[in-house]
Protein backbone atom coordinates (compact mmCIF):
# COMPACT_ATOMS: atom_id res chain seq x y z
CA UNK A 1 0.00 0.00 0.00
CA UNK A 2 1.55 3.24 -1.12
CA UNK A 3 0.55 6.41 1.04
CA UNK A 4 0.45 10.00 -0.40
CA UNK A 5 1.40 12.63 1.69
CA UNK A 6 0.18 16.45 0.77
CA UNK A 7 3.79 18.75 -0.32
CA UNK A 8 4.37 21.72 1.61
CA UNK A 9 6.51 24.24 0.19
CA UNK A 10 6.59 26.74 3.28
CA UNK A 11 7.01 23.50 5.78
CA UNK A 12 10.67 22.83 3.98
CA UNK A 13 11.42 26.72 3.85
CA UNK A 14 10.79 26.52 8.08
CA UNK A 15 13.19 23.19 8.68
CA UNK A 16 15.42 25.12 6.37
CA UNK A 17 15.25 28.35 8.97
CA UNK A 18 14.93 25.75 11.81
CA UNK A 19 18.78 23.80 10.93
CA UNK A 20 20.11 27.67 10.24
CA UNK A 21 18.85 28.75 14.05
CA UNK A 22 20.50 25.33 15.35
CA UNK A 23 23.91 26.44 13.18
CA UNK A 24 23.89 29.78 14.49
CA UNK A 25 23.28 29.00 17.99
CA UNK A 26 25.87 26.47 17.75
CA UNK A 27 28.38 28.83 16.39
CA UNK A 28 27.65 31.36 18.87
CA UNK A 29 28.05 29.24 22.04
CA UNK A 30 31.26 27.75 20.63
CA UNK A 31 33.21 31.09 20.26
CA UNK A 32 31.30 33.02 23.25
CA UNK A 33 32.59 33.29 26.66
CA UNK A 34 31.26 31.07 29.14
CA UNK A 35 28.33 32.52 30.13
CA UNK A 36 25.55 34.56 27.44
CA UNK A 37 25.13 38.08 29.59
CA UNK A 38 29.58 37.99 29.05
CA UNK A 39 28.92 37.71 25.54
CA UNK A 40 26.45 40.95 25.22
CA UNK A 41 28.71 43.41 27.70
CA UNK A 42 32.05 42.38 26.26
CA UNK A 43 31.97 42.34 22.58
CA UNK A 44 33.96 44.91 20.54
CA UNK A 45 31.94 46.86 18.10
CA UNK A 46 32.38 48.49 14.79
CA UNK A 47 30.70 52.44 14.45
CA UNK A 48 29.39 53.10 11.34
CA UNK A 49 30.83 55.49 9.28
CA UNK A 50 30.10 58.40 6.45
CA UNK A 51 32.56 59.07 4.06
CA UNK A 52 32.70 62.21 1.66
CA UNK A 53 34.67 64.29 -0.44
CA UNK A 54 34.33 67.86 -1.67
CA UNK A 55 36.87 70.08 -3.50
CA UNK A 56 38.51 71.38 -0.26
CA UNK A 57 38.38 67.98 2.10
CA UNK A 58 37.55 64.64 2.88
CA UNK A 59 35.17 64.29 5.61
CA UNK A 60 34.69 61.19 7.87
CA UNK A 61 31.20 60.82 10.04
CA UNK A 62 31.82 58.05 12.66
CA UNK A 63 28.63 57.16 14.71
CA UNK A 64 29.54 57.10 18.36
CA UNK A 65 26.88 58.29 20.67
CA UNK A 66 27.34 57.08 24.04
CA UNK A 67 31.34 57.65 24.38
CA UNK A 68 32.97 60.30 26.59
CA UNK A 69 34.94 62.57 24.49
CA UNK A 70 37.97 61.53 26.40
CA UNK A 71 37.91 58.07 25.60
CA UNK A 72 37.83 58.83 21.53
CA UNK A 73 41.65 59.18 20.35
CA UNK A 74 42.52 59.42 17.00
CA UNK A 75 46.39 60.09 15.11
CA UNK A 76 47.44 59.87 11.39
CA UNK A 77 50.99 57.48 11.03
CA UNK A 78 52.60 56.61 7.78
CA UNK A 79 49.18 58.45 6.04
CA UNK A 80 46.92 55.94 7.87
CA UNK A 81 44.27 57.64 9.81
CA UNK A 82 43.58 55.54 13.31
CA UNK A 83 40.05 56.14 15.52
CA UNK A 84 39.72 54.59 18.85
CA UNK A 85 37.45 54.78 21.68
CA UNK A 86 35.70 52.60 24.15
CA UNK A 87 32.32 52.32 25.27
CA UNK A 88 31.96 51.77 29.13
CA UNK A 89 28.83 50.76 30.81
CA UNK A 90 27.78 53.07 32.74
CA UNK A 91 26.44 50.63 35.68
CA UNK A 92 25.76 47.31 35.80
CA UNK A 93 21.89 46.55 36.94
CA UNK A 94 21.11 43.40 39.16
CA UNK A 95 17.87 43.76 39.09
CA UNK A 96 15.13 40.78 38.42
CA UNK A 97 13.30 42.67 35.78
CA UNK A 98 16.55 43.05 33.58
CA UNK A 99 15.49 41.05 30.40
CA UNK A 100 18.16 42.27 27.36
CA UNK A 101 21.28 43.66 26.62
CA UNK A 102 21.70 44.86 22.83
CA UNK A 103 23.70 48.12 22.90
CA UNK A 104 27.20 47.45 22.32
CA UNK A 105 30.01 47.86 24.81
CA UNK A 106 33.66 47.66 24.77
CA UNK A 107 36.43 49.09 22.41
CA UNK A 108 36.85 49.91 19.06
CA UNK A 109 39.57 50.71 16.31
CA UNK A 110 38.99 51.83 12.93
CA UNK A 111 41.79 52.61 10.05
CA UNK A 112 41.78 54.33 7.10
CA UNK A 113 44.21 54.98 3.96
CA UNK A 114 44.99 58.44 3.75
CA UNK A 115 45.29 59.49 -0.15
CA UNK A 116 48.40 61.43 -1.14
CA UNK A 117 46.51 64.58 -1.61
CA UNK A 118 45.75 64.95 2.23
CA UNK A 119 47.41 67.27 4.31
CA UNK A 120 48.16 65.33 7.36
CA UNK A 121 48.85 69.19 8.99
CA UNK A 122 45.66 70.36 8.13
CA UNK A 123 43.05 68.08 10.33
CA UNK A 124 40.32 68.86 12.22
CA UNK A 125 38.12 66.82 14.71
CA UNK A 126 34.79 67.37 16.31
CA UNK A 127 32.30 65.34 18.23
CA UNK A 128 28.77 67.15 18.50
CA UNK A 129 25.62 64.89 19.41
CA UNK A 130 26.82 61.41 19.30
CA UNK A 131 28.52 61.94 15.84
CA UNK A 132 32.45 62.35 15.32
CA UNK A 133 33.01 64.55 12.20
CA UNK A 134 36.99 64.68 10.90
CA UNK A 135 38.16 66.89 8.13
CA UNK A 136 40.94 66.28 6.21
CA UNK A 137 42.36 68.99 3.88
CA UNK A 138 43.52 68.37 0.69
CA UNK A 139 46.41 69.90 -0.26
CA UNK A 140 46.51 73.02 -2.18
CA UNK A 141 48.14 71.17 -5.54
CA UNK A 142 45.34 68.25 -4.79
CA UNK A 143 42.76 70.65 -5.07
CA UNK A 144 40.92 71.86 -8.83
CA UNK A 145 41.87 74.38 -10.90
CA UNK A 146 39.89 76.70 -12.86
CA UNK A 147 40.82 77.70 -16.04
CA UNK A 148 39.84 81.14 -17.59
CA UNK A 149 38.85 80.46 -21.33
CA UNK A 150 38.89 83.68 -23.25
CA UNK A 151 36.95 84.14 -26.06
CA UNK A 152 37.45 85.79 -29.03
CA UNK A 153 40.50 87.21 -27.87
CA UNK A 154 42.55 84.93 -30.82
CA UNK A 155 40.67 86.64 -33.43
CA UNK A 156 41.40 89.84 -32.46
CA UNK A 157 45.19 89.08 -32.23
CA UNK A 158 44.68 87.71 -35.69
CA UNK A 159 42.85 90.91 -36.49
CA UNK A 160 45.35 93.78 -35.45
CA UNK A 161 48.32 91.31 -36.51
CA UNK A 162 46.83 90.73 -39.99
CA UNK A 163 46.14 94.99 -40.29
CA UNK A 164 49.75 95.57 -39.29
CA UNK A 165 51.14 93.79 -41.78
CA UNK A 166 48.24 94.62 -44.81
CA UNK A 167 49.04 98.21 -43.41
CA UNK A 168 52.88 98.28 -44.15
Amino acid sequence: MTLLTRWEPLREFSDMQDRMNRMNRLFRESYSPERPEEALTTTSFVPPVDTYEDEHNIVLKLEVPGIDEKDIHAHIDNNILTVHGERKIEKEEKEENYRRIERQYGSFTRSFTLPSSVDPGQVSADYVQGVLKIKLAKKAEAKPKQIKVNVGSEKTLEAKVHGKASGQ
